[in-house]
C-alpha cells in the first residue's frame, strides 16, 4: 500500500513495517526481540521460535524492499533477561547475514532497561527526537515541533465489527495529524485498541494485506 506523507511516498508493508523508498529506509517498531526468553526465565512455559520468526518477516522486507537501512522504533530487547544466549546467537547470524544494512535503533521505555545492543553488532542507538527528512524518529508517539512523528509503543489495533455479531481485532497502522503509530512487528506483544478521530487514516495488515479502514466522520 503507497501512501504520501509529509510530502513524501510511503509503503505499507503487510509484515508490518513502514518503508521510505527514496531513502531505502525501513522503519520497524515494537520488535521485543526475547520476550519468550524473559518469560520463559520467569517459569511461564511459551513456544521457542519467535526471534526466528521476526527475523524471517525482516529479511522478507529487505527482500522486497531493497532497504539499505532499518529503522528500530524503540523496544528492541524486551528486557534484561531477553539478553538470552539462543537470541543473541540467532541475531548475530542474521547481522552477519545483513551486514551492509546500516541500522539505527531509537530507544524505548524497554531499551531503557535492557541496555543497547552488543557493539558488535554495528546498531547506532540513538534517544528520541532524531530529524532525518520531514520526520521526527521517536518511540513514544506524542507531537514534536521538528517533524512528523514516527513511533510505535502503544501496540495500535482496531475492532472491525462482521456481519453475525462477531468481531475481529487486527493490528493497524494510525496516521493522526501530526504523528503515526506503527503496529507491533514482534511476536507475542498484544495490541491495543485505539480510537482514531475524524481525519485520521488507519490501515490494518491482516492475510498479506494492508488494507484502509474508513474512520467515521
Amino acid at each position: 500500500m503507497k501512501i504520501e506523507l509529509a510530502g513524501e511516498e510511503l509503503w505499507l508493508l503487510p509484515e508490518k513495517a513502514l518503508y521510505w523508498p527514496r531513502e531505502k529506509t525501513l522503519f520497524v517498531a515494537d520488535i521485543h526481540f526475547g520476550k519468550v526468553a524473559s518469560f520463559r526465565a520467569a517459569g511461564i512455559p511459551l513456544p521457542p521460535g519467535s526471534t526466528s520468526a521476526a527475523l524471517a518477516r525482516l529479511t522478507r522486507c529487505i527482500a522486497q524492499t531493497g532497504a539499505r537501512r532499518i529503522v528500530f522504533l524503540g523496544d528492541f530487547l524486551h528486557s534484561k533477561e531477553a539478553r538470552a544466549a539462543q537470541t543473541f546467537e540467532r541475531f548475530a547470524e542474521w547481522r552477519s547475514q545483513h551486514a551492509g544494512v546500516a541500522i539505527t535503533l531509537v530507544r524505548g521505555n524497554h531499551d531503557d532497561k535492557a541496555g543497547d545492543p552488543p557493539a558488535a553488532w554495528n546498531i547506532d542507538c540513538v534517544d528520541e527526537g532524531e530529524v532525518i527528512g520531514p520526520f521526527c524518529l521517536a518511540h513514544h508517539p506524542e507531537p514534536d515541533l521538528r517533524g512528523y512523528v514516527l513511533a510505535g509503543h502503544i501496540h495500535p489495533a482496531i475492532y472491525l465489527d462482521g456481519p453475525a455479531n462477531d468481531s475481529l481485532r487486527l493490528a493497524c497502522f494510525w496516521f493522526g495529524a501530526y504523528v503515526c503509530v506503527l503496529p507491533a512487528f514482534g511476536e507475542f506483544t498484544g495490541t491495543y485498541a485505539v480510537k482514531p478521530q475524524a481525519g485520521d487514516r488507519v490501515f490494518v495488515a491482516a492475510d498479506g494485506e494492508v488494507i484502509e479502514i474508513r474512520v467515521p466522520a
